[in-house]
């Protein structure tokens, strides 16, 4: 389709030019036909602007804690528009709504979405929140084809009502012009349009009484952080409570390259603890317990290491040798390699070194799993085994449920991972940081609460560089106590351990109860 757009572009602007020649001769009954079926098409095209939001409402009900909750999900698109009123984007959701309840403007309203950019909302909708949860291990490991669906005895609705937003281009959502998605591609772009969506739902269904809530994982933290100054900027509505699952705020803290040191610092705790799931650390250290493991990594990483990266390569050798040993000693890696690495392992090396003897690549997502590589020569991971090993599970399982059970029909494709191009970050030579935004809101709203999830072996997101933006946030010290922080023993996606999962549910059903009704 990419392909001939050019072609179908061309095409209609040469009849458009066609159609305006006729229109010139006044005499030309032809022309007077032209201009008349125009006119047609213009109303037929404000009648196809004005057509009503598509939805497929159902019933259903789900046991939570012994409690029988009677719900009505509703799956459906809702559409953005201009000053004009045409519309400029059409985004899908779905919302799950507790039945029975006689004062809506008391139930909490949480809207929920994921990140990428570019990722559709079901994994968490999937994993985590949704009266549904794809089946996989226990531990949250990979299980064969083909998958299937569990009742989610750890959903939130029990909780609060939920609102799983699409971004455009992902899942079903769509920029009325193909041509304009490009419009919706940014970090300001997105906040504006998610914002938009946010007011004309609650604004629809009545619920600005409502306590409300935004949780997002990923870059979905990036848009949750975004989102709190846009909402309270644009539409002058304040939040109760942002969740934060797998947080980056300021981009300087992940991504590195040359002239920031900063994520080789945050990495290195992360790198100890998937050396110690692995047991790949010297005996002394493999027999302490994770928590023992990253206090001393953390140490290392903030100090003695952080200084040595500081000199660069004004560091003495007599300097250099202990900074080596030790980094090689809490990484598993050997000496050899880190000193070759300059003391900056990236990693995409870290992943594909740590486990070259056995010819195996940990995860990305997740640093927990493995998988075999084809090639074992190779300088990065060549695979993210994490991803692979449920992205499918995810996607088929979704498919399977929006047409069966929430009876939506669409035959469109649903966009679980969109290709959305070059996103517009708004960050010219600097990178992405949407922390001060946070510490704004959260001055100007000082009851807004935040709850930050982190896993211990998220390689995308690590907790360490959380820890790190949380405690740089400009603002007054009395404000740190609104913002909670919980660790949890598995990657990235950490609900999908079922340990992991039925703390985080308590670690949130808590968090909503406290910031919903504050005193």
């Amino acid at each position: 389709m990419r392909r001939l757009l050019p072609i179908l572009l061309t095409t209609l602007l040469s009849s458009h030019l066609s159609a305006q020649e006729e229109k010139k001769d006044p005499k030309d009954s032809k022309g007077a036909a032209v201009k008349a079926d125009d006119k047609k098409e213009e109303k037929k095209d404000e009648k196809k602007d004005e057509k009503a939001d598509k939805k497929s409402e159902t019933e259903h009900s789900i046991t939570l804690g012994g409690q029988k909750i009677d719900y009505t999900a509703t799956a459906g698109t809702l559409a953005l528009k201009d000053a004009e009123g045409k519309t400029t984007a059409d985004i899908f959701y779905i919302a799950y709504t507790k039945k029975g309840v006689t004062d809506a403007g008391a139930r909490p309203l949480t809207f929920s979405f994921n990140g990428g950019p570019g990722s559709s909302s079901v994994w968490m909708h999937m994993g985590l929140l949704g009266p549904k949860r794809v089946k996989l291990r226990d531990d949250g490991f990979a299980v064969p084809p083909p998958y299937q669906l569990v009742e989610n005895e750890s959903c939130l609705l029990d909780e609060t009502d939920l609102v799983f937003i699409d971004p455009v281009s992902t899942g079903l959502s769509r920029a009325a012009k193909p041509e304009d998605a490009k419009n919706f591609h940014g970090l300001n772009e997105d906040a504006r349009s998610i914002g938009e969506f946010i007011r004309l739902y609650v604004t629809k269904h009545s619920r600005w009484p409502s306590p409300k809530f935004l949780i997002g994982e990923s870059y979905g933290t990036t848009r949750a952080a975004a989102l709190s100054g846009e909402l309270l900027e644009t539409h002058r509505m304040n939040l109760n409570g942002i969740m934060l699952v797998s947080t980056v705020l300021n981009f300087q803290t992940i991504w590195g390259g040359d002239g920031n040191d900063l994520p080789h610092v945050l990495y290195l705790p992360s790198f100890a603890a998937t050396a110690w799931y692995h047991k790949k650390l010297p005996a002394d250290l493999q027999q302490k317990t994770l928590p023992e493991v990253l206090a001393e990594a953390e140490k290392f990483a903030s100090g003695e290491y952080n200084r040595a990266l500081l000199f660069g390569a004004a560091l003495p050798a007599p300097q250099r040798a202990p900074i080596v040993k030790q980094m090689a000693r809490l990484t598993g890696l050997s000496e050899a390699f880190v000193d070759a690495a300059n003391l900056r392992v990236s990693l995409g090396r870290f992943n594909a070194e740590l486990l070259r003897d056995q010819r195996l690549v940990v995860g990305r997502f997740d640093s927990r799993y493995t998988s075999t590589v084809r090639d074992p020569l190779g300088n990065n991971a060549e695979r993210d085994p994490s991803a692979d090993a449920i992205f499918s599970a995810f996607a088929s399982t979704f498919h399977h449920y929006l047409r069966n059970d929430l009876k939506f029909e669409d035959d469109r494709p649903y966009n679980i991972l969109a290709s959305v191009g070059k996103w517009n970050w708004s960050a010219e030579n600097h990178f992405a940081d949407v922390s001060e935004t946070l510490a704004e809101s959260m001055t100007t709203n000082p009851f807004l609460k935040v709850h930050v999830s982190s896993g211990y072996f998220d390689m995308a997101t690590p907790y360490f560089a959380s820890r790190y933006t949380f405690n740089h946030l400009v603002m007054h010290p009395d404000l740190t106590k609104n913002i909670t922080h919980d660790d949890y023993t598995a990657g990235h996606m950490m609900y999908l351990n079922q340990p992991d999962l039925k703390k985080q549910k308590t670690d949130l059903a808590k968090f909503i109860r406290a910031a919903a009704v504050q005193k």
